[in-house]
Order: C-alpha cells, then sequence, then structure tokens
C-alpha cells in the first residue's frame, strides 16, 4: 500500500481541485484589500508613524501564507486576523510624544479644511482610545468600515448578541463623550 507523504507532489491536488475555491493572487489581494487594511490597523491604534510599516508587515504575511488560503471565511475575515495580530507589537513601540513631535502640518493651500478634518479626525480617534478594546472594535467595524453586525460577529467569533451589546455600549459612550466636548 502507498502511503502518501509532504513528498508525493504528482499526488497533491490544487487547492481549487479539492475545495473549489479560488485563491486570488497577491496582486489582487493587495489592491482590493489595502485602505481596509490600513484602517483596521488605526482602528487597532497603530500610530500614523508606524502605518505603513504595519501594513507592509501584514502583507508580507499575507505574501507568505496567501497560497495556504482556504476560503473558508471572507478574505477581509483572514486579512483581519492577521491585522489584529501585526498591529499589538506596532502599537506597543511607537512613543505617543515622538509621533506627535513627527505629524506635518498641512500646506498653506486649503490650511483650514485641512486643520478641521485633522482635528475631527484627532476628536475621534481621542474617544476611540477611551473605549475599551472590544467596544472600540466592533464599532469601528460597523460605524466606520459599514460593516453588518452579524459580519462583525463572524470577524471576532463572538456571538452575535455579544456584537450588539458592544456596538450599543459603545454608541452610547461616543455620543456622551462627543456631548461632553461639545458642552461646556
Amino acid at each position: 500500500m502507498l502511503a502518501l507523504t509532504n513528498r508525493m507532489p504528482s499526488l497533491a491536488l490544487p487547492l481549487e481541485a479539492v475545495t473549489g475555491v479560488v485563491v486570488p493572487s497577491f496582486d489582487e489581494v493587495y489592491a482590493a484589500h489595502f485602505a481596509f487594511v490600513w484602517r483596521v490597523l488605526r482602528t487597532f491604534g497603530v500610530p500614523e508613524s508606524s502605518l505603513e510599516d504595519a501594513a507592509q508587515d501584514v502583507f508580507v504575511v499575507v505574501h507568505r501564507r496567501l497560497p495556504e488560503f482556504e476560503g473558508r471565511a471572507a478574505i477581509t475575515t483572514w486579512l483581519f486576523a492577521i491585522a489584529r495580530r501585526i498591529a499589538g507589537p506596532h502599537r506597543r513601540r511607537v512613543d505617543r510624544a515622538a509621533e506627535q513631535l513627527a505629524e506635518e502640518l498641512p500646506g498653506p493651500t486649503d490650511t483650514f479644511a485641512a486643520l478641521s478634518r485633522a482635528q475631527a479626525a484627532a476628536t475621534v480617534m481621542a474617544i476611540l482610545e477611551t473605549m475599551d478594546e472590544d467596544k472600540r472594535i466592533v464599532f469601528a467595524l460597523v460605524e466606520l468600515e459599514q460593516l453588518s453586525v452579524p459580519d462583525v460577529s463572524r470577524m471576532l467569533e463572538i456571538n452575535l448578541n455579544t456584537a450588539y451589546s458592544r456596538l450599543r455600549l459603545a454608541r452610547q459612550a461616543f455620543e456622551a463623550a462627543v456631548r461632553s466636548r461639545v458642552t461646556p
């Protein structure tokens, strides 16, 4: 009897033949999902100065592991999981004071609009940073990424009711924080 081993590539079938899953090329994944990965990294608190490096690290993992992608979940779910693992070390490495010094001021072309957008984004990020991570992630994925709560529930591997509860509590915390910043 012939025993199957890792050394028998002639007997191995491509993933598409076994599962019917068509694995996209790295270039297709990168082009279609780079912005999503960037936003997920921001959601996990990766500082602006480290986003480029963190995104590169995510796509190095994607490049290495893409042939193993089995299609059991959406590609965005898989990318989310990779970005989540990459974000932690990047978030811890960067000193916040150094990040603030490195930020560039907008050019003279539309300074007021650019400063207003930057201030609004900084306010939202500051509010998000006050939330605990579980609520922040659900809030960002639903409200900022416009994903459905059932999709977020599957991505995070949590109960659907838990996802709805975290979203409700995060919305309440966000609204309260906005109100406290608007009213003196």
